[in-house]
């Protein structure tokens, strides 16, 4: 068989309910496993091979003919919590291999194996959720809570640039505050989102607020927890979830804890931080700040406090009266380990059994800077923000004359110039190696408070952002639409992004607010982008399309980064032009990158 064959040929199988008659089976049950494959593509044999109790066992599939495909099955019983899995595939004398990286004709280990978790579902409803991510200081102000501003902070005009890189760094107060998005709620809606992930919202020593002074209340320049929970009140009217931040690695020099155990060595809060002599400030911070005071879990107290005792951090604010949606864990890939200490995995699954304690229906996303596979195994962090296998490899394709100060995130140089092909080689690189669960529980996203805005990685093109954001809102996972890019906002990296809204819709792109509305409907509204596979039908250089199936309906996702013409394979081999019924813009109508999403099915 060669691997040379047209994609949509080629055996596939991914871990949605299109090819496993169960995605979240118990112990004992039976699942059918299934993988299709174009009628042209000679097949004498098929044999799943997975593991049971850590050892590989095999298991002969029939053949079904459809069509144009064939599709083989088995049913087996699964014995155990997770189950690497991949297909065999025979003829003659040759054999080949299909995992969750794709199909190879040379022998290949358990790295790119799918897995199945037969572990209760993640939250269902995250599925078909859009966040909009808000930083609090510059999203909106009603003006009401400046009285309270620190003397050390320096106060801007909402009009205001922020400055960015000079020492008023993470002290420029705009003035943003809870009442300020409840009078915006309309704005969300508007969008169409029905998420909002708030960056830290805790009394701090910044207005980055990543510093924390307090783990208990809403800052007061915020409107604290009154002006909170009537937000929380409201956004529920309008089914819209919450979900906040939280820093597990460190706390801010201005927390009770630290103040505590810098003034009394014999004080129980001194187990909670690393202390080191040869350091100025004589203990450990993220990336050796004093204003970052690592935390030390060998401390049970301090695992009590953070996430394990009944009040604890985690399970407080995700309890009545706040009752968030989830949490985001900040540096989630840092948390736990120091040096010769590695207790991450222990502090993941503390804080996993405390959320499912709470609320089993809580989202349990972490901030992981670059891919630890092992954070998402199934059974630690739900998700993570996907800037590995997602954002990075997009800014690549996409870019156009960036206008981008602090290179490519996360590496440091230039952004660079992807083809389709290592686009998606990257996007496979990240999600052959976790569950399918985990990978469609990541968190998608184009930028962040932390990166430069993808307007600026495209140049000001805003078709090419289009592109983007059509990407964002068709591929597996949840998106998040960083506030401020539905309107073309800009800014050079990550504090320059952080920008205030101007809510007067003077500077907005208006034109590109209106089709972005319409990509976030179709995505809310779509049960195969929620919940339905991915195979991909083409990947060239400057194109790609790819088909999202579930059990109710099939969606073509096509989008290119110039003008051209590009031939379809139809799902029975035939090439043909653009079909189904066009749900948004269309591939040959545009000048330019365009994107277009079709219903087949």
């Amino acid at each position: 068989m060669s691997s040379q064959a047209p994609l949509y040929a080629l055996p596939h199988h991914d871990g949605s309910e299109y090819y496993l008659s169960s995605t979240a089976p118990k112990l004992g049950d039976k699942v059918n496993f299934k993988f299709r494959a174009g009628i042209e593509i000679s097949i004498e044999k098929a044999i799943l091979r997975l593991y049971h109790d850590g050892e590989p066992r095999f298991f002969p599939m029939s053949k079904v003919v459809k069509g144009k495909e064939q599709w083989w099955q088995v049913k087996v019983k699964i014995l155990n919590p997770k189950t690497p899995y991949r297909f065999l595939i025979v003829n003659g004398e040759r054999y080949s291999w299909l995992n969750a990286q794709g199909f190879h004709s040379n022998d290949v280990t358990s790295t790119h194996d799918f897995q199945l978790l037969a572990t209760p579902e993640f939250p269902k409803w995250i599925r078909s959720s859009v966040f909009y991510q808000i930083f609090p200081d510059r999203f909106a102000t009603t003006g009401k809570y400046k009285h309270f501003m620190p003397k050390d902070f320096v106060s801007r005009e909402w009009s205001e640039l922020p400055k960015g890189r000079d020492k008023t760094t993470g002290v420029e107060y705009f003035g943003g505050d809870m009442d300020g998005v409840a009078q915006q709620l309309s704005h969300i809606q508007k969008l169409g989102a029905n998420g909002i992930y708030f960056t830290p919202f805790f009394q701090a020593r910044s207005t980055h607020r990543y510093d924390a002074s307090s783990f208990d209340e809403v800052d007061p320049l915020l409107g604290g927890n009154s002006a909170f929970l009537r937000l929380l009140k409201l956004a529920r009217t309008k089914k819209i979830h919450i979900m906040g931040d939280l820093t597990t690695n460190h706390c801010g020099a201005g927390h009770t804890w630290i103040k505590k155990a810098l003034a009394n060595k014999k004080a129980k809060e001194r187990d909670f931080f690393y202390w080191d002599k040869t350091v100025k400030h004589g203990y450990e911070g993220w990336w050796g700040l004093a204003s970052l005071p690592k935390l030390n879990y060998n401390s049970k107290k301090l695992r009590d406090l953070m996430y394990a005792g009944k009040n604890s951090v985690v399970k407080k604010w995700l309890s009545k009266p706040f009752s968030l949606s989830g949490w985001r864990i900040d540096v989630g890939n840092m948390t736990g380990r120091y040096r010769g200490e590695d207790m991450n995995r222990e502090v993941i699954l503390g804080i996993r059994q405390a959320v499912e304690e709470t609320n089993p229906e809580a989202w349990l996303l972490a901030e992981n800077a670059d891919h630890f596979p092992a954070d998402l195994d199934g059974f630690g962090w739900h998700g993570t923000m996907n800037y590995n296998g997602f954002m990075r490899p997009v800014w690549g394709w996409l870019k156009h004359q960036p206008q981008v100060d602090s290179g490519f995130f996360g590496v440091p140089v230039e952004v660079p110039r992807f083809s389709g092909k290592e686009m998606v080689a990257a996007m496979k690189e990240f999600s052959s190696t976790i569950p399918w669960r985990n990978f469609v529980a990541s968190m998608l996203l184009l930028d962040s408070h932390d990166t430069a805005r993808f307007r600026n990685v495209v140049g000001a093109n805003s078709k090419l952002h289009l592109s983007g954001m059509g990407l964002l809102l068709t591929y597996p996972g949840v998106p998040s639409i960083f506030a401020g890019d539905e309107i073309g906002l800009q800014g050079a990296w990550g504090e320059d992004a952080r920008r205030t809204i101007d809510w007067s819709g003077a500077n907005w792109d208006h034109d590109f607010f209106a089709e972005v509305q319409k990509l976030v409907k179709i995505r809310r509204n779509s049960h195969a982008l929620a919940h339905g596979g991915l195979r991909w039908l083409v990947v060239d250089d400057d194109a790609i399309a790819f088909i999202r199936e579930s059990s109710k309906e099939s969606i073509l996702v096509v989008i290119t980064r110039k003008a051209m013409q590009l031939a379809l394979p139809h799902l029975d081999g035939n090439l043909i032009a653009l079909y189904g019924t066009d749900l948004f813009n269309g591939v040959y109508r545009s000048s330019d990158a365009s994107i277009g999403i079709y219903r087949v099915s």
